[in-house]
């Protein structure tokens, strides 16, 4: 595992702990000698998290759409900054960029973003980890309702499982180095029709 991407809010959100647990997954990647990928922005949890990394020596590779570096919201002093044509194209980028994938609390685009990758990774397009840094039982409303989807059928228990779930980001990064893919041969079996 060379690099990890970070999903996470252009806001700071309502606690202080989401930006201390951005700043320590930041720290903590770098510490690893992993090169941060993650959207660019030098503002919210994107900033905290970015500036952490360089900070601590490491290497952070922003990837934003044009539109946005324009509006100055892109972070200047990463080790590279990316712009591209499209949120599109910053998606795919991100992914082929990176190596496992981290969601930090964060909105709409966030949770895009995240399920974009873990859906890849249950189609079998990539083998990379997926998870979150459940920070302040920010997600376990979301992990109750994944739960509830794995017990009415729609999702099989081994795409579920896939999510790694943790609250320190040490651990989370410990699982992602021994992360293990489920091989999933059929998406529905016959005894589910």
């Amino acid at each position: 595992m060379k690099s990890i991407c970070v999903f996470c809010g252009s806001n700071d959100g309502a606690r202080a702990t989401y930006t201390e647990a951005a700043i320590e997954l930041g720290a903590a990647i770098a510490g690893r000698d992993l090169t941060l990928v993650y959207g660019g922005a030098h503002v919210g949890l994107m900033g905290a998290v970015a500036d952490a990394a360089l900070r601590a020596g490491g290497e952070v590779v922003g990837v934003m759409p044009l539109a946005l570096v324009e509006k100055e919201i892109a972070h200047s002093g990463l080790t590279k900054l990316h712009a591209v044509g499209s949120m599109h194209e910053r998606k795919a980028m991100m992914a082929d960029l990176s190596d496992g994938f981290v969601a930090l609390p964060g909105g709409a685009g966030t949770l895009e973003e995240v399920f974009e990758v873990w859906t890849w990774g249950q189609l079998g397009h990539h083998d990379k980890p997926v998870g979150f840094l459940n920070v302040e039982a920010y997600f376990d409303g979301l992990l109750a309702f994944l739960d509830h989807q794995k017990e009415e059928r729609f999702m099989r228990p081994e795409h579920r499982d896939m999510l790694v779930v943790e609250t320190e980001s040490e651990s989370l990064l410990d699982r992602f180095a021994a992360y293990d893919p489920p091989r999933v041969a059929k998406w529905i079996s016959s005894d589910e029709r």
